[in-house]
């Protein structure tokens, strides 16, 4: 019980820790001759050897090893394994010293499964780079709350695109990897809200940031950029997880908001009557600078994204600028 309470107290004392704008631990950057895990921690990878073994030959490429989970490719229904197989592979490669990055095959869903299975101990002594999207959301939000950055970034699947068709995806990920500098402009759109702001980046698929409510894993957005984006949702659906997010206070204190890909969004047999971006506009209190359209999510063009960095961003009539510092 005692033990339970402390691990309690750690957990809401990160979060205020990171609601008052301290600095997170940054992962070593990678080097050649590095070693990354490539594991499968939530869907099932059916029919994709081949694409993960591209995704192998990319980073080796890079002059990194690279090494699977050893329950990567096991079918549980949905899943890629049991919870317990999945757990293993994490906790393995959390654990493993000689192990500095965790690049997650694939999404889907599963994270949230394995979260409160795994012990954090050794990671937070030797911190690595977690990398994914979409469903690994999960640990973004996990992690952060536990005071250490986390890499948003392309997934071993996403070399079923072709390389030359996703050049920014492949190129801002090995430069996030390897310790390079992230800076973007963008052409700026119609619907977007002016202003400049500073501050942590944090957030991830909504779906995601919805069901971490009410949990350890939830994030503070305090003074925070929020980033979003989704995939396969009806708008209605999507207006209510962000309602969720509201009444729980995400958009308070929230100095900025990114919108990234709203991908494959559902039709509903009774039309919602706005676009996606009024949805948002719409939910979000007036005066938070919002930019639309920005590069990452379920698209092929899926930028990298330093999740708990503070960045600068800018939104400007014609441009709009994200800075990582």
């Amino acid at each position: 019980m005692i033990r339970k309470l402390y691990i309690i107290f750690f957990m809401y004392s990160m979060v205020y820790a990171q609601s008052k704008g301290e600095k997170l631990t940054r992962p070593p950057y990678l080097k050649k001759g590095d070693t990354i895990a490539i594991l499968a921690p939530a869907g099932i990878l059916k029919n994709r050897k081949q694409v993960i073994d591209r995704a192998r030959k990319l980073v080796e490429s890079w002059g990194l090893h690279v090494v699977y989970g050893k329950h990567m490719f096991r079918q549980n229904h949905h899943f890629a394994g049991t919870d317990e197989e999945r757990c293993q592979d994490f906790q393995e490669a959390l654990d493993d010293p000689n192990i500095k990055a965790i690049w997650c095959a694939r999404g889907g869903y599963g994270s949230v499964r394995i979260l409160d299975k795994l012990d954090f101990t050794k990671f937070k002594e030797a911190p690595k780079w977690v990398i994914g999207y979409s469903d690994i959301t999960a640990f973004h939000n996990h992690i952060h709350n536990l005071g250490v950055e986390t890499l948003h970034a392309m997934m071993g699947t996403s070399l079923q695109d072709k390389k030359e068709t996703i050049p920014h995806t492949i190129s801002t990920f090995k430069k996030a990897l390897f310790g390079g500098s992230l800076k973007y402009t963008l052409t700026s759109t119609s619907k977007n809200r002016k202003g400049k702001v500073v501050g942590k980046l944090v957030g991830g698929n909504i779906a995601i940031l919805a069901s971490m409510l009410g949990s350890e894993s939830q994030i503070n957005t305090d003074d925070k950029i929020l980033f979003i984006e989704e995939i396969g949702e009806y708008k209605y659906a999507i207006d209510r997880m962000l309602q969720s997010l509201k009444r729980a206070g995400y958009f308070t204190k929230v100095r900025a908001v990114v919108v990234g890909d709203m991908t494959k969004i559902k039709k509903n047999s009774t039309p919602w009557g706005s676009s996606i971006e009024q949805l948002i506009v719409d939910i979000l209190p007036k005066g938070i600078p919002i930019m639309f359209g920005f590069p990452a999510g379920h698209e092929p063009d899926n930028r990298a994204l330093f999740m708990g960095r503070t960045v600068r961003l800018s939104i400007g009539e014609e441009k709009s600028s994200l800075i990582f510092e």
